[in-house]
């Protein structure tokens, strides 16, 4: 039966579908009306970002330079295989069968280059690549040419592999010169530098760890060059769009001579084997030194012609990665921490040659040059005596013959007196300390600034610094004081009871600044530590009349063209108050050790009338040890050009061990043997004029201005029971 009414409803439903519809067409119409033609624009530009890849290239890091222009660190042409993570890809299985061959070819297992180029991430941890998907991964570095050509030659069998010239960080060693602690190495850069906000390192950047290396860092590294890749749909590069090519690291001009850091490094070694051989008449033992450092500072500049430090190691040890075992030593107590620079790092007691420091306090404050000291056998303070070495006495002296014979009684006088006058144990209210105060303008118990990182500051102990050294420690010292050292005890009861002591006394009144405190301190010990760079910066302050210098080993940075990009200008931290009259009166005392004194041993046979020099000796005691042996000398001593220190921790006196070490720096640097200056064989009279020229392919010209005979043959380890020969028996 025919219903009208159906029909109509079924009508109006149509109607709505339709209208649906043509909605739907209509947003859909405005939607790619929007994206085509509203923004269109931007997100083609969006799209070509998504097909470009930015590929960093590392540059070639500059080198470091001696003051002649020899390299102290280059960088060696080398030949590295590397592998297209793209092209690899694109190859069936991903390129096995290609890894399975070019592991064959190095050597290697294939298991060693796929942890290599595969991509690092959270769950992906080294070894991985940790640079981009479109840069070349190196998988082998150094290989031999014959491997090299068979990769190029035989190409269809190694798709995404080539070999490539590339730069490996190397040390020249010119006349076998080490200064692997300056100089630093190169390590792999961290996550955490990566995050740092604004830095500019790349995932596969080397980074300067330690030395000049991290010190200059940023004028050594260059800018990396960076590529614009394209890539498909499927993430495999097709072209490069764009290219910036790297611009190389500056060259770093030092103040370092490598021939006389050879020699240092030489004698340095020598002094310490020699050490092995000497008797000690206090600890009834042979030395046991194992360490030491030599420091050689130019006086009118404060730049650092040598710094050498023992143990040392091979630099090379870091070139393609160190592994864990050989760090370990590096860094190892037992091996003697090879890692730690010693010329700047080392803390030691001064000893006698703190009395340069002393004497020029002494002067300040108003003591006689010209006056009578008694020299006694020993000194009483309180209810201890304060000896002289080996028991000496020589009675009624000058000062100037205090410092030739290096006479303690002399200085405890002197210090205990300068102390009575700050009010002894009720102090007035503002004591002047001249032995603290002078100490601290010529720069000990603070870091000299010089332009390495990590530098120890040494101590010079003050009453502000005993006493807030007190306020840290109560607590640990009343423990010890009371309970004592267990440990110790269980293997050295006589050095546990000792510490006891020493704890109990801290406990009870650590913070005052006794008697004693100040005794020892005139003399180098006691409250006293400092580095044998500091030491040469006091010395070479006094020799040239109270200018204080900053110690540094940058002289200029040079493109590697050779144009001067920059030049270093010596910068004075401070004028110290040092008269000409206390100069005048110390630069001839300092002579008088070495032609008369306890140095004259060392310098029986050297032309004193051409080239004067000034010395002094050390011998500090350390509880349980031998003593440490320094030795200070500033030459020529009529017009100071270069301050030398050598301390040697468990070396014995300063006169046996340390003297005869810096005297024969000293005849290579200016050229004296037999008793003779001969001009021709002079390593360094005299600083260089200006920088070295380098030519404009990069390449310095090859010129040997050094006679060489130098350095020398090392002298054999002494055995035990033997001298050196020359060596003075006199306290140092």
């Amino acid at each position: 039966m025919y219903r009208p009414q159906r029909l109509e409803g079924a009508r109006a439903r149509l109607g709505v579908v339709q209208v649906l519809v043509l909605a739907l067409l209509a947003t859909l119409g405005g939607r790619l009306w929007y994206l085509q033609v509203r923004s269109g624009a931007q997100f083609q530009a969006a799209a070509a970002a998504n097909d470009l890849r930015s590929v960093s290239t590392p540059a070639v890091r500059g080198d470091i330079l001696d003051d002649q222009g020899h390299p102290l660190v280059a960088n060696k042409p080398t030949l590295e295989v590397t592998v297209d993570l793209s092209t690899l890809q694109q190859q069936p299985h991903g390129g096995i069968a290609v890894l399975d061959r070019l592991a064959s070819v190095l050597g290697v297992p294939e298991s060693q280059i796929a942890q290599k180029i595969r991509l690092c991430s959270s769950k992906v941890k080294q070894p991985c690549w940790p640079g981009s998907p479109y840069q070349p991964v190196p998988v082998a570095t150094d290989v031999a040419q014959s491997i090299g050509m068979e990769i190029l030659e035989d190409h269809d069998k190694f798709p995404g592999v080539t070999a490539q010239a590339a730069a490996t960080r190397t040390y020249p060693a010119p006349f076998g010169v080490n200064a692997a602690q300056m100089l630093g190495y190169l390590s792999p850069v961290s996550s955490s530098e990566l995050s740092k906000a604004g830095n500019d390192y790349q995932p596969t950047d080397m980074v300067g760890r330690a030395g000049l290396e991290q010190e200059y860092d940023s004028i050594l590294r260059g800018e990396a060059g960076v590529s614009e890749v394209a890539v498909d749909n499927l993430g495999r590069a097709v072209r490069t769009v764009s290219q910036t090519a790297p611009v190389p690291g500056d060259d770093i001009v030092t103040t370092i001579d490598a021939h006389v850091q050879a020699v240092a490094e030489q004698q340095l070694a020598a002094a310490i084997q020699s050490a092995h051989g000497v008797w000690d008449t206090e600890t009834h033992s042979y030395g046991k030194a194992d360490s030491g450092a030599v420091v050689v500072l130019n006086v009118q500049t404060g730049g650092v012609v040598a710094m050498a430090s023992y143990p040392t190691y091979d630099p090379n040890v870091w070139t393609g990665g160190i592994n864990a075992q050989t760090y370990a030593r590096l860094t190892s107590a037992a091996a003697g921490t090879p890692l730690l620079d010693r010329g700047y790092q080392g803390e030691y007691p001064p000893g006698s040659t703190f009395k340069a420091v002393t004497t020029s306090a002494m002067l300040q404050d108003g003591f006689p040059a010209d006056g009578t000291y008694d020299c006694s056998t020993d000194f009483p303070v309180g209810n201890q005596d304060f000896h002289n070495f080996e028991g000496e006495a020589f009675g009624p002296i000058t000062l100037k013959q205090a410092i030739e014979v290096s006479c303690d009684t002399v200085f405890y006088r002197v210090a205990y007196q300068m102390w009575l006058k700050d009010g002894g144990n009720n102090p007035v209210a503002h004591p002047s300390d001249p032995v603290q105060t002078m100490s601290t303008e010529l720069g000990l118990g603070k870091d000299t600034g010089i332009d390495l990182p990590g530098e120890s500051p040494g101590l010079i102990q003050t009453r502000q610094e005993k006493l807030a050294s007190w306020q840290a420690n109560k607590a640990d010292w009343c423990a010890h004081g009371k309970d004592g050292y267990p440990d110790v005890a269980r293997t050295d009861p006589a050095r546990a009871a000792y510490l006891k002591q020493i704890a109990y006394e801290n406990c009870l009144d650590g913070w005052q600044f006794r008697a004693g405190d100040a005794v020892l301190e005139a003399i180098g010990q006691g409250g006293v530590e400092v580095t044998p760079l500091q030491l040469a910066r006091a010395y070479a302050t006094i020799a040239n009349g109270g200018t204080l210098y900053q110690p540094h080993l940058l002289q200029a940075v040079m493109t590697p063209g050779g144009k001067v990009v920059s030049t270093y200008q010596p910068k004075v931290v401070a004028h110290v108050p040092i008269d000409s009259a206390t100069r005048s009166f110390l630069m001839n005392a300092l002579e008088g050790v070495a032609q008369a004194g306890t140095a004259s041993g060392v310098y029986g046979a050297w032309p004193q009338n051409t080239i004067p020099v000034g010395a002094k000796t050390g011998t500090a005691d350390v509880y349980g040890q031998n003593p440490t042996s320094v030795f200070a000398s500033v030459v020529p001593a009529n017009h100071p050009q270069y301050a030398i220190v050598m301390m040697v921790p468990q070396g014995g006196q300063g006169a046996q061990i340390s003297g005869p070490a810096v005297e024969k720096i000293e005849e290579a640097m200016y050229g004296v043997q037999g008793g003779a200056q001969l001009a021709n064989a002079a390593l360094l009279p005299t600083p260089p004029a200006g920088l070295p020229v380098i030519t404009a392919d990069g390449l310095l010209p090859v010129t040997f201005p050094y006679p060489q005979q130098w350095p020398p043959v090392a002298p054999p380890p002494a055995s035990p029971g033997a001298t050196v020969a020359g060596a003075a028996r006199s306290k140092p």
